[in-house]
């Protein structure tokens, strides 16, 4: 049961991950001690049109890299986290989320939760003369799902005069994401840096079930400060000015006004606000 979390803010906010503990939600300890996923960590930090990615394919509880990152603070505006348990491809870097690649002079990243087992066959991803489209690094299903939505989305990076507008974007991805879901669980977070789009799906549950919710949402009215805590999670904004903050997460992380996305609901959120 992978994890997904992010953040998208008016205004930098400090976001601390403690990741052996974020590991843990939705997912007992293994009889080892291991958190129940096990399998890498990472996120994704930005600072403008790029972004810190920092991610390892080892349990979060075992790194002391986790630990070293959860006494350094970023400030981010929008933040995006994922921890992997792994269902496709081996435990190795080129398979650990979020997963990162260049596209119109941006840094674009994609975190998926679910299990895509036919994407290869279903959504080929042909080798063209001359041109550089996007290709997998690694085994997963999430990789080749984020590749692919990334050359539907090729033209209208390559033909705008700066970002293209936010309408068409989600367009593109909501036909994504509805042909994705026929594939299998399909919760994903992907963002260009501008936007930040979520979709919601069915999720593995705690108890051993495949069913909704895949994902939940916290929208904050605009303040001057933003704190949440959380097992695993710490979130602390302040501005002069009043400004707006979103969250979304795989569990609800702590109290607060989560709302569960039903099965099939994209979000769209632009500096904390949303706007589809």
């Amino acid at each position: 049961m992978c994890e997904l979390f992010a953040v998208s803010s008016a205004r930098a906010a400090r976001v601390r991950l403690r990741f052996a503990e974020f590991a843990t939600h939705g997912a007992p300890l293994e009889p080892d001690g291991v958190a129940g996923n096990p399998d890498g960590w990472g996120a994704a930090y930005f600072d403008g049109v790029d972004a810190h990615v920092l991610r390892e394919p080892v349990p979060a509880v075992r790194s002391a890299f986790a630990r070293v990152l959860e006494d350094h603070d970023f400030h981010s505006p929008l933040v995006l986290a994922h921890v992997r348990r792994a269902s496709r491809g081996p435990v190795a870097l080129a398979n650990t989320q979020p997963f990162v690649r260049e596209l119109g002079g941006r840094v674009h990243v994609f975190a998926h939760n679910g299990d895509l087992p036919q994407v290869q066959e279903r959504w080929p991803l042909p080798v063209v003369a001359g041109r550089m489209l996007a290709q997998p690094v690694g085994q997963t299903d999430s990789e080749h799902a984020f590749c692919h939505l990334l050359r539907r989305l090729e033209a209208l990076w390559l033909d705008a005069d700066g970002v293209p507008d936010a309408a068409s974007r989600l367009e593109v991805v909501r036909e994504f994401a509805e042909r994705m879901r026929s594939l299998g669980p399909a919760n994903f977070l992907y963002t260009d840096g501008d936007c930040l789009f979520a979709h919601a799906d069915r999720r593995h549950q705690a108890d051993g079930s495949v069913r909704e919710p895949g994902l939940h949402l916290w929208l904050r009215r605009a303040a001057a400060v933003h704190e949440h805590e959380a097992h695993g999670l710490q979130v602390h904004a302040s501005h002069a000015a009043a400004h707006p903050m979103a969250m979304l997460a795989s569990v609800p992380l702590g109290r607060g006004d989560w709302q569960m996305l039903p099965r099939g609901t994209v979000v769209g959120l632009r500096q904390g606000e949303r706007f589809a």
